[in-house]
């Protein structure tokens, strides 16, 4: 069971990006948000005083309207307000045999050849004047995804302020002095950092696997910002409906639709040592093959963004008090979307060994990466 939380910070928040930092080297700090799963796992850790035995599950986190809306990075997997869809799934469009394309790469995606056009000849998704959509959108619309397989282009506009960034950047410049002089210090001087600032009756949105007091305040990100956790037995309902609504896609089977909606670790080691990062998971063989010796899969298509790279620390395993910087690790960013023949679990979901061992992805999905909402694959098509 989950309980539903939301951390609603009482101050701008820090949270540094992978890159190295040294002041004096680069005078500005990168910084990332929302927060990655390692940051908020190690807040509430801190935050309940948890010994580093003791397990902790979190999903999430999402961002929250207002204490009881539930809101999901935009999928992919639309131009503007237009659905793209696999070259090969659009039966009649025209490109369909023409299209010259890598067939050891995941298929090329269109817009469907039934896109309505308008008088001028523009998509009807795209004919709006005002081109600013959400760029996060409500458990309604979700869930309404999740039983149609669309979103209609309505479901884009903007009702409250935030929807398309729900924060702000702020630039925090940091100066030393000489001693004794006005000067700025010559080595490690000045450099900035850019903090956010959620805008008001945003806050963010975590899933525990225990049920604890609120409200109470921890530290979260640099600078021993604090934020307030509270309880939220709305988003309970809300998540569990759409968890319902996702496992009873994956039983129908049938072309589907996996909806990224945390940040995914798709990691394998190579016979070198080195681990290797991409963009979809590595069990998801092609459903197309470029060679005859090959094993057909389930993926035929993927709409994704520029990788987004984490940095974390593990316990040195020779003083488990001493914490070490662990490797990068690079994420395909949530909102991604995978267009499959038919659903197919990942090694993330696979049952602890005979031994109880974890499979190490598990690891992963602990934190609230690689989140999958199923979808039913429907052919969208916008009315004029």
């Amino acid at each position: 069971m989950t309980y539903w939380y939301t951390l609603t910070p009482l101050d701008v928040l820090m949270f540094r990006d992978a890159k190295p930092f040294t002041p004096g080297e680069r005078a500005w700090a990168g910084s990332v948000f929302p927060p990655n799963g390692h940051a908020i796992a190690g807040a509430i850790r801190n935050g309940l005083s948890l010994s580093q035995n003791e397990k902790l599950k979190i999903t999430g986190p999402f961002f929250c309207y207002d204490y009881k809306t539930l809101y999901f990075p935009r999928p992919l997997g639309f131009v503007d307000k237009a659905p793209l869809i696999p070259l090969e799934w659009d039966e009649g469009h025209p490109m369909k045999d023409q299209m010259i394309y890598d067939r050891s790469k995941p298929i090329p995606l269109v817009k469907s050849h039934k896109e309505k056009t308008n008088e001028d000849g523009e998509s009807c998704s795209e004919s709006s004047l005002d081109r600013k959509i959400r760029q996060y959108l409500p458990y309604e619309v979700i869930k309404h995804y999740l039983e149609t397989g669309t979103i209609s282009p309505e479901h884009w506009n903007l009702l409250h302020l935030g929807e398309d960034k729900p924060w702000i950047g702020e630039m925090r410049s940091h100066n030393s002095l000489e001693q004794g002089t006005r000067q700025v210090k010559d080595a490690d001087g000045y450099f900035v950092e850019n903090a956010v600032r959620m805008l008001p009756n945003w806050s963010l949105a975590i899933a525990l696997d225990r049920d604890i007091a609120t409200p109470i305040t921890i530290r979260l990100g640099g600078e021993g910002h604090r934020v307030m956790v509270e309880r939220c037995q709305t988003i309970d309902r809300q998540w569990s409906e759409l968890a319902t609504l996702s496992e009873q896609n994956f039983v129908k089977g049938g072309r589907s639709i996996a909806y990224l909606i945390t940040p995914g670790v798709f990691e394998r080691k190579q016979s070198n040592g080195q681990a290797m990062c991409r963009a979809y998971p590595w069990e998801w063989k092609l459903a197309h093959t470029a060679q005859n010796n090959q094993k057909q899969g389930v993926l035929v298509s993927v709409a994704t963004a520029k990788a987004e790279p984490i940095s974390c620390r593990f316990r040195d395993k020779d003083d488990p008090n001493v914490s070490v910087p662990a490797p990068q690790v690079f994420t395909a960013p949530a909102g991604s979307v995978y267009y499959l023949e038919y659903p197919e679990k990942l090694f993330q979901d696979d049952p602890p060994d005979k031994n109880g061992k974890p499979n190490p992805i598990r690891v992963w999905r602990s934190l609230g990466y690689s989140e999958l909402l199923w979808i039913p694959f429907t052919q969208q098509e916008n009315k004029p």
